[in-house]
């Protein structure tokens, strides 16, 4: 039995002695445990989210994608991504680090549809192109961020990079 004792003071003459009140804990500390597990069998944990990513499986002819409305990322070492809008040699490839990237896919969606004077059927399609000296963990932040800025399309182009963007990896240090 779970008791609670009160101390008495004795700061008079004695002769008045008073009963110390006692409390039974039993019944709250029964209530509490039964709360307690109630609350652990009733809750539901957190389940992981997943995103989908299919690849095709079969070899699917190359479609052509207008270079006005493309934006390509290729994500390089120590969490850096290089950029650019259009055709590769044309633009200039433009670095930034993961914590930009939503700004630059926001401008460029902007950008975009300005161009196309905001018709909905002329979205951005951003290509991403991991190289093998990126992390995994680059890739899946590419991949959120595709899903944070609410991208209508995105590939995954992971077969090699063309020349004209080995040469200005190179000129950028990668």
């Amino acid at each position: 039995m779970a008791t609670l004792n009160l101390s008495q003071n004795d700061k008079g003459n004695g002769r008045s002695r008073k009963a110390v009140p006692t409390v039974d804990l039993t019944a709250m500390v029964d209530l509490a445990f039964l709360l307690i597990t109630f609350f652990m069998l009733t809750t539901s944990l957190s389940k992981p989210i997943a995103m989908d990513l299919a690849k095709p499986v079969i070899d699917i002819p190359d479609q052509p994608y207008p270079a006005s409305r493309t934006v390509t990322l290729i994500l390089g070492k120590e969490n850096q991504v290089f950029w650019y809008r259009g055709e590769p040699g044309k633009s200039a490839i433009l670095k930034s680090n993961y914590q930009g990237i939503n700004n630059v896919l926001q401008e460029n969606k902007k950008a975009i549809a300005g161009i196309h004077g905001q018709d909905p059927a002329k979205f951005m399609v951003v290509i991403i192109k991991p190289t093998a000296k990126s992390s995994y963990k680059n890739f899946v932040d590419v991949l959120d961020e595709m899903n944070i800025g609410s991208v209508k399309s995105f590939l995954v182009d992971d077969d090699a990079l063309l020349e004209p963007e080995l040469a200005s990896l190179k000129r950028l240090g990668q």
